[in-house]
């Protein structure tokens, strides 16, 4: 072989752990599409003060359940113009109920990037909002509740508390439960047999009842953001034992691997062997968990919310904005106060959605997308 040619060896393609999941999510079409509408709800929340046009606790008594406005397209003449919509009034019918109608002697036009109430966009106070017509009107795309607050506003208000305590809760309990079901299957034993009954004794209880009995435990003149870490608390505390568990099980099958024995024998301590080694190969689980999990601590906090236990008026979750619709009356006649439930329901069914998707993907036995 002369010395000026040179032997080509073919390239290998390397992808990261992410990114082959990621490829094969692409192949699962449910889990795909909840995962960007959870990114959409979540951006939404995180900029709800530009998003929504008014502040959570914007309110006109006298426009108290005031139906979704209506946007035109077409002006009195029938020609076409830019969106607008009319001042909404009420009227008396025969039984003296209200009766809204519009006032269609002006139009008022929705502009983009209009000014509005003052709300904190990060380390920034502004005005600015993604939307809004002039103050003489009202821009109640989903209605209004019962005291003329736009509920639009308050279900996106209302996802940065119920979407981050799914968030934040699932993150302590996945800390608290893998840490402690580490342990408890690396040394097994009487810590092992301790910690299992303590999993036990919280996991036989039903779950609902004990979030009750724990929230009975703390004041109930407690301000919004003192309810705010007691629920997550309280669902973080409910959460862990049951990841707990499962840990516990990989972590004994994990001690007896090759890698671990080789760390014992180069005296690598017991809590670096736990958190370098076996916890990092429950991940998959993780992930999967975490996923499947958080839909379970947003309806908790709805459920405490609902029943007037959590996040308190006038700040808004999606738990305390279904507490109108307790009454069939009250849904009857306003049916629109039952949309913050409809939110719920979207979300719950997307982590679920993506969890199985996430749980096929990092399962392999599952061939996603391969036709037989």
């Amino acid at each position: 072989m002369s010395q000026g040619h040179k032997v080509t060896r073919p390239q290998v393609k390397r992808h990261s752990k992410a990114g082959a999941a990621f490829r094969k999510l692409r192949r699962h079409r449910p889990a795909l599409v909840s995962f960007f509408v959870l990114i959409f709800l979540y951006l939404t929340a995180l900029f709800a003060g530009f998003i929504a046009p008014y502040h959570f606790d914007n309110e006109e008594r006298s426009l108290s359940y005031c139906p979704p406005v209506k946007i035109h397209f077409f002006n009195s003449q029938g020609k076409f113009s830019r969106p607008f919509v009319y001042r909404m009034s009420y009227e008396f019918d025969e039984v003296y109920s209200r009766v809204y109608v519009e006032d269609k002697s002006k139009e008022h036009p929705i502009r983009l990037f209009s000014r509005g109430d003052r709300y904190k966009l990060g380390l920034f106070n502004t005005d600015m909002h993604l939307f809004g017509v002039d103050p003489k009107a009202r821009l109640y795309l989903f209605g209004a509740d019962s005291r003329g607050r736009c509920l639009f506003s308050r279900i996106i208000y209302g996802g940065q508390i119920s979407l981050s305590i799914g968030l934040v809760g699932v993150f302590i309990s996945l800390i608290i439960g893998v840490f402690i079901g580490g342990l408890s299957g690396y040394f097994a034993g009487r810590v092992d047999n301790v910690i299992m009954r303590l999993c036990e004794i919280i996991m036989v209880i039903p779950g609902f009842y004990l979030m009750l009995a724990l929230r009975s435990v703390f004041s109930y003149s407690l301000s919004s953001l003192q309810i705010y870490f007691v629920v997550v608390f309280i669902m973080s505390f409910i959460g862990w034992a049951g990841i707990a568990r499962v840990v516990r099980g990989m972590s004994i099958s994990l001690r007896e691997r090759e890698f671990v024995l080789a760390a014992k024998a180069l005296g690598v301590s017991n809590f670096k062997i736990i958190l370098r080694h076996i916890i990092p190969h429950t991940f998959s689980y993780i992930i999967v968990a975490a996923t499947l999990s958080v839909p379970g601590y947003i309806l908790g906090e709805s459920a405490l919310s609902l029943l007037g236990l959590g996040i308190q008026d006038p700040y808004a979750s999606w738990g305390n904005l279904l507490s109108e619709a307790m009454a069939v009356s009250q849904i009857k006649f306003h049916p629109w106060i039952l949309l913050p439930g409809l939110f719920i329901f979207i979300v719950v069914m997307a982590f679920n959605l993506l969890g199985d998707g996430l749980r096929d993907v990092f399962d392999p036995r599952m061939q996603i997308g391969r036709k037989p």
